[in-house]
């Protein structure tokens, strides 16, 4: 198993119940550590969850978002990150953004159907009024399909497709969606 795989894993088990982020980041990191036969100190596990406010968007990120924009799409964020990193990162990056939607917001991780439940709530759209991007198939494009939600899996590392997953569109990257629409 992969460093990126292992690390998803064990995040997701710690996500199970609502704590900060940050603590989720911290324990993560430890637990990784373990199962590579690393050890890390509490503290350089505190200074990794530190970190995630200095994490850069990916390459396509800005741009697309901003076209998305022009293009009179609304672009809402459902981040299983706290309120406080997701403004941080939104205001270091200028991301074009219309709202967002945070774990700390519904008290639990996606995949848990707290984020979605609150957008629907709060936007007043349909599911057929809307179409969920993400890179994460446990997270984002397994529940977004539960639901009856069309999904964009934007697949960056190339990873195989779990037989059981059926995204409505599988991308290499966000530019590809701006094709896709049109």
């Amino acid at each position: 198993m992969s460093v990126h795989s292992t690390y998803v894993k064990l995040e997701a088990e710690q996500e199970g119940h609502y704590k900060s982020y940050s603590e989720i980041l911290h324990d993560t990191a430890i637990l990784v550590a373990r199962h590579f036969g690393l050890s890390i100190t509490d503290d350089e596990a505190r200074e990794f969850a530190g970190t995630i406010q200095d994490w850069k968007p990916f390459d396509d990120t800005l741009a697309s978002l901003r076209v998305l924009g022009e293009r009179g799409y609304k672009r809402v964020i459902l981040s299983n990150v706290d309120r406080d990193l997701l403004q941080k990162t939104i205001a270091k990056n200028s991301l074009g953004v219309d709202g967002y939607i945070t774990a700390e917001d519904v008290g639990s991780y996606k995949p848990a159907l707290g984020h979605w439940r609150r957008f629907f709530e709060e936007y007043k759209v349909s599911k057929r009024e809307t179409l969920h991007v993400a890179q994460s198939v446990y997270h984002d494009i397994i529940p977004s399909t539960q639901i009856g939600v069309a999904n964009a899996w934007i697949n960056r590392y190339a990873e195989e497709k779990p037989a059981e997953v059926n995204p409505t569109w599988t991308l290499s990257g966000l530019a590809d969606l701006l094709d896709v629409l049109g």
